[in-house]
């Protein structure tokens, strides 16, 4: 068997989407963030009744429709185009942070640069560099009732993002239960990484390797099976 590359057999950004669309619970109002956590209404399952918030001002969204079907007057809070489920509804931006702020989303799925193992979360500015752009996260952080992390598990030059403590400017203290990466699917529990699923081929020194903090087991570590083949 050939040896397991981190960097070349780790999950694709669709995959990670998918295997996070399996945990979110029938009946739940979603919050998608900007970019790569917004993948995850294309996979919800099938039967699974899931309303999608954005904080432009829209509940019940649906995929994104066909290119070339696009109604540009139709947009989600990352300016990508949407469709419309049965029973959608559009409010005022000041309505829709209303909702968020007010404790009525179930969760919120967001991108991230580092998180720390008691559940802080950096991921609106890297250091100094760039122009600062935290948009609805510190609200979404602190207002949703259990926020999740999807995210590649190392960066682009293979440095862990789940460290011990964040050293990025933080978006929100001690508000991430659950981190779904390249690698891994994580809890966040008692201030400490505890692993639930780990990808094949993967040994356990391999992936603590490339991870900045201790990774705790509680029981048995199963197989992180996603399909094949997504768009």
């Amino acid at each position: 068997m050939a040896e397991f590359n981190i960097m070349q057999d780790k999950l694709s950004n669709a995959q990670i989407a998918w295997r996070a669309a399996q945990d979110i619970e029938d009946g739940s109002y979603v919050n998608l963030g900007i970019g790569f956590p917004e993948m995850i209404a294309k996979f919800q399952p099938e039967g699974r009744d899931v309303t999608y918030h954005t904080e432009n001002g829209v509940l019940g969204f649906g995929q994104a429709p066909k290119e070339g079907k696009e109604d540009w007057d139709l947009i989600n809070a990352g300016k990508k185009p949407i469709t419309l489920k049965p029973g959608a509804a559009f409010f005022h931006h000041a309505d829709s942070f209303a909702m968020v702020r007010g404790g009525h989303l179930d969760l919120a799925v967001l991108g991230a640069y580092q998180v720390a193992q008691n559940g802080d979360l950096a991921n609106w500015r890297v250091g100094t560099k760039g122009v600062p752009a935290v948009g609805g996260a510190m609200d979404l952080v602190h207002g949703a009732k259990r926020v999740a992390v999807v995210t590649d598990h190392v960066t682009k030059d293979g440095g862990p993002k789940l460290v011990e403590r964040c050293t990025f400017p933080l978006t929100g203290l001690g508000c991430v239960t659950q981190v779904y990466t390249s690698l891994a699917v994580i809890d966040i529990k008692g201030g400490r990484f505890i692993l639930r699923e780990k990808v094949p081929g993967l040994s356990m020194d391999a992936l603590q390797a490339v991870t900045g903090a201790t990774l705790h087991i509680e029981g048995d570590v199963a197989d992180l099976i996603v399909p094949e083949e997504l768009a």
